[in-house]
């Protein structure tokens, strides 16, 4: 006989009994069916809800599924029946006995078609950084208690020895090494990825746990099958279902896949609590999930996929293994036990790795963890007097269930000091108009026009103004990388660094966060409107606003060019807030006091006079959409009037002439001015630079396949 069933929880459904029976007597509904002599049809409204039978009926059900009687089977008045005299089974209903939970195989498609791994786990790359920003943008989208945080504990956990093998015991790894074994015969790379880390298990006989756990969120709730979180995270490929009122960071269902991706085995466990009953129970719900690429065992072909859990009874699942209410033992024994009781999901990723190679032992990934959690979410870790952080992370690393590293805290502050402190400002509502000291914040607004959606806009109808929220304050003394503007919406998702263009020369170092949509704080319609056309604008990595596919067909034209505008307008306000810093410099800055170096006359007079201007030195970068950003340094010779030069950017090419590229921004500098495309250079000047950017749309190539380079002939008509 099996392990007598746990008695039945409060509020527990009778169809969730009735199924819990089934699955743990391994019996089909058919079965059932044929003992109570009723059809299978009613049997299967019964489990699903639809009816039940009535009350003496339940005694003769009862006393087939449990004649020891160890749990009541519920009422429709809530009361317990009475247990009733034991009733016989036939040999021929016996159901088979040995323990429900197993693993089911989805069988390979009909059309012959095959899938040599989950596409979707390709989309990132299996690095703990990639893991950290999705796995905690997730749960800061299903944030359940607005006035609380969402609290992410990351757990690391080495297991060897007997602690191995339990886990292993556990998890039925017998059952499903087959599958294993025959799936990493193929060439293709997750074939060769899975002997890898066969042949490490067997070789070194260690395997690393990954846990990710969080608290005040919603759970994977709903249906098994049907639309939910549950399906949605366990079933299926691309549904993102966010129901977060248009604050979702993640839009394209992509973000879960990093669990499966940094699993060496393609393997994760889940247990969620549930912050809405299903079946009348809340906590405990399991699954495992393992995406392997098609193989064959014994003859049989596979698609893939496969599923840890019990034996679904309904007909139309019949076989598939669901999701199961596991006890105590059992989420310890799977290293999924929660350490409270709120509503959240723990996802255990099985042979964690960070694909990358630069976080090989475990005190690396540990610390990896840390800076990337708060390299991705520390404005999301900040309070102020106005609103309280939204979320709250930590990290702990064990060794075979001892503490090898103490749980560690992120504190935005300590990572990141001087970005926390400005949006701290802005929170706590003290911010200034003008910088006089080193730990002032300074705010501005910068205009986004959102662009209608297609449909909807009035003709002629440019679109609806949302005013964002730039803020600027120095740097800090240890910042390694400085003068860049955090771009973030939704619960305070980093999006971009942004380094804007034309800075006056000798600016100090400093740090901006430029606050779009409900990163404001505020909830207005142009602030959705603002999120949801920033969010169309973002790659599957949100990790830019630039065109995509949805942002061209959604919305009229012109909205490419309103991004353009947005990131100009945000340059814009950078210079002027630097503007209206005070300084008490009297030296200056380097490069000003290079071009105002006198020469010695004796030494000038002795070198050959140069009759036109030469570029002295260019440095370019190519950014994420292909253009190039240069600057250029020029020295001219003596002139009594000023230069007037046309920049022209070319394309280096193996044959054939060099093409010429338009440029797309043109700036001088306090040496120079820009005019109508050409760089103006007054009398006296000997020494000038100016900035440009290639317009990525008059490419010939991709900007990053080609050389670039730069001639700067006098203007047409220029004065000389």
């Amino acid at each position: 006989m099996p392990a007598p069933v746990p008695p039945a929880p409060d509020g527990e459904t009778y169809s969730s009994w009735l199924r819990r029976r089934l699955e743990h007597l391994s019996m089909s509904q058919t079965d059932l069916a044929t003992m109570v002599e009723r059809t299978p049809a009613a049997v299967s409204a019964w489990v699903n809800g639809r009816s039940e039978p009535r009350g003496d009926l339940k005694d003769i059900i009862s006393g087939f599924l449990d004649p020891e009687r160890t749990d009541p089977s519920p009422r429709a008045d809530g009361l317990a029946e009475q247990t009733p005299m034991p009733i016989s089974i036939s040999h021929e209903h016996t159901p088979n006995l040995t323990s429900s939970v197993r693993w089911h195989h989805r069988p390979a498609h009909h059309d012959g078609g095959r899938e040599y791994g989950n596409a979707a786990a390709f989309a990132f790359d299996a690095d703990l950084s990639v893991l950290a920003r999705e796995a905690t943008q997730n749960s800061l989208d299903e944030r359940r208690d607005d006035q609380a945080p969402v609290r992410v504990h990351y757990t690391l956990h080495e297991l060897d020895g007997t602690h191995l093998d339990d886990f292993l015991t556990a998890l039925r790894w017998e059952e499903v090494l087959p599958h294993y074994e025959e799936a990493c015969r193929g060439d293709q790379k997750v074939s060769r990825s899975l002997r890898s880390a066969l042949d490490d298990l067997s070789r070194e006989r260690r395997l690393r746990l990954l846990r990710v756990d969080d608290y005040n969120a919603s759970g994977l709730t709903g249906p098994e099958y049907g639309d939910g979180r549950f399906a949605a995270v366990v079933r299926r490929q691309l549904d993102s279902h966010k129901l977060t009122g248009g604050r979702a960071g993640g839009s394209y269902g992509l973000g879960k896949a990093t669990l499966w991706a940094t699993s060496r085995f393609g393997l994760v466990l889940i247990n969620s609590t549930l912050s809405e009953p299903y079946e009348g129970r809340q906590a405990g719900r399991v699954i495992g999930r393992l995406d392997l690429p098609w193989h064959e065992v014994g003859g049989n072909p596979y698609a893939g996929p496969a599923w840890l859990g019990t034996p679904d009874t309904d007909p139309e699942h019949e076989g598939v293994s669901r999701s199961w209410w596991a006890d105590h033992d059992t989420l310890r024994g799977l290293h999924l036990d929660r350490g409270a009781e709120e509503p959240g999901t723990s996802f255990l990723v099985v042979g964690a790795h960070d694909a990358s190679g630069d976080a090989e032992s475990l005190e690396d990934m540990h610390d990896k963890l840390l800076r990337s959690l708060a390299d991705g979410f520390w404005a999301a870790m900040v309070g102020g007097r106005s609103a309280g952080p939204l979320l709250e992370v930590s990290v702990t690393t064990l060794r075979n269930g001892q503490v090898h590293i103490p749980e560690q805290r992120v504190d935005p502050h300590a990572y990141h000091p001087a970005t926390s402190r400005a949006l701290q400002a802005y929170l706590d509502g003290t911010t200034v108009d003008e910088l006089t000291t080193a730990h002032e914040v300074v705010r501005a607004d910068v205009p986004l026009i959102v662009t209608p959606l297609k449909g909807q806009g009035r003709s002629r109808d440019k679109g609806r103004e949302h005013l964002a929220v730039l803020l600027l304050t120095p740097a800090d003394e240890n910042d390694t990388q400085v003068n860049r503007v955090i771009c973030m919406r939704g619960n305070r998702m980093t999006i971009t660094a942004h380094r804007p263009r034309e800075l006056p020369l000798g600016t100090t170092g400093f740090q901006a966060v430029l606050l779009a949509g409900y990163a404001t704080g505020r909830a207005d319609e142009e602030v959705r409107l603002a999120e949801a056309f920033l969010r169309a604008s973002e790659p599957p990595e949100h990790d830019r606003w630039d065109r995509t596919e949805e942002l061209t067909t959604s919305y009229e034209r012109g909205a490419l060019s309103r991004l353009k505008e947005f990131r100009a307008d945000i340059d814009t306000t950078v210079r002027s807030l630097l503007g209206k810093r005070r300084t008490t410099s009297s030296v200056g800055p380097a490069v000003l006091r290079e071009l105002l170096k006198l020469e010695v006359p004796g030494r000038a007079a002795a070198r050959r006079t140069q009759s036109f201007p030469t570029v002295r030195d260019v440095q370019a970068t190519v950014d994420e959409r292909g253009a190039w950003h240069v600057t250029v340094r020029l020295r001219l010779p003596e002139a009594d009037d000023p230069w007037v030069l046309a920049p022209v950017a070319k394309f280096d090419v193996r044959s054939g002439g060099r093409p010429s590229v338009k440029w797309e921004l043109l700036v001088g500098s306090e040496s120079c001015r820009a005019e109508n495309g050409t760089i103006v250079v007054e009398p006296g000047v000997r020494l000038a630079e100016f900035s440009g950017v290639t317009d990525p749309d008059t490419h010939p190539v991709r900007g990053a396949y080609a050389r670039l380079a730069i001639d700067v002939p006098k203007a047409r008509g220029g004065a000389t």
